[in-house]
C-alpha cells in the first residue's frame, strides 16, 4: 500500500540541521518510537508530507527541506522585550519559570497560543524569542517507512483528536485531500 490521503503512516527518521560535517542531530524517531500520523490530516509540514507521498512500507528516504519549506527564516522581529511585570504570579516575578533557556507557553493579543524562548532576563524586561526553534534551519531527514495502512477509528481519534480523517468533512472514504484542493469539502485542513 502506498502513502496517499487518509492512510496511517509510521516512519523512522533522523532529523539533522546544519551543513556538511557541521550537521547536528536534532530529533530521532526509532522503530520503537516511530512518528505516526494520518496522511493529509494537516499535522505535518507540507513539504515533508509531499516527500513521502507514494512511498510504501520498507522504502527508505533521504531529503532536505529549505527553511522556506519548513519553519521559515529566522526573523529578528520575533525577538521582543516584554515588561517583566507580565510574568508576575501573585505580585511576584516567577523566576523559576522565567529564566534563560526556558520555553514558556504564552498567548498573543488575539488569543493565539505560542511558545517563547527566554533569551535574557533584564532589570525591567524579559527578552523573548518567538521564532520556531528550527527557524532558519535546513532540515535533513533520512529514514524508512515502517507501515502504511487504512487507519482504524482508534488510530484516527488518537492521531487527529477527531473522528473521520480529522478534517471535518463527511466523505473521508474518498480522497479528502483532493476535495480540499477543490474546496468541495470545506475542510481546508487536508493537505
Amino acid at each position: 500500500m502506498k502513502i496517499t490521503a487518509n492512510k496511517f503512516v509510521a516512519v523512522t527518521y533522523d532529523l539533522n540541521v546544519g551543513e556538511g560535517e557541521e550537521r547536528e542531530l536534532m530529533e530521532r524517531a526509532t522503530a520503537q518510537t516511530p512518528l505516526k500520523f494520518i496522511y493529509g490530516a494537516g499535522t505535518m509540514l507540507l513539504a515533508f508530507k509531499e516527500a513521502l507521498k507514494g512511498l510504501e512500507a520498507g522504502a527508505k528516504f533521504d531529503f532536505s527541506l529549505a527553511p522556506a519549506d519548513a519553519y521559515g527564516e529566522y526573523n529578528q522581529e520575533n525577538v521582543l522585550e516584554l515588561p517583566k511585570n507580565i510574568f508576575e504570579v501573585e505580585g511576584k516575578f516567577d523566576a523559576e519559570m522565567i529564566k534563560e533557556g526556558n520555553t514558556v507557553p504564552m498567548m498573543d493579543s488575539n488569543g493565539n497560543r505560542l511558545n517563547g524562548s527566554v533569551l535574557e532576563v533584564k532589570d525591567n524586561v524579559v527578552v523573548m524569542d518567538f521564532n520556531h526553534p528550527l527557524a532558519g534551519e535546513t532540515l535533513h531527514f533520512n529514514g524508512e517507512v515502517l507501515d502504511v495502512h487504512d487507519p482504524t477509528e482508534e488510530e484516527i481519534a488518537q492521531l487527529t483528536g477527531a473522528g473521520g480523517c480529522g478534517c471535518g468533512c463527511d466523505s473521508c472514504d474518498s480522497d479528502c485531500g483532493d476535495q480540499a484542493k477543490d474546496d468541495n469539502c470545506g475542510c481546508g485542513g487536508c493537505h
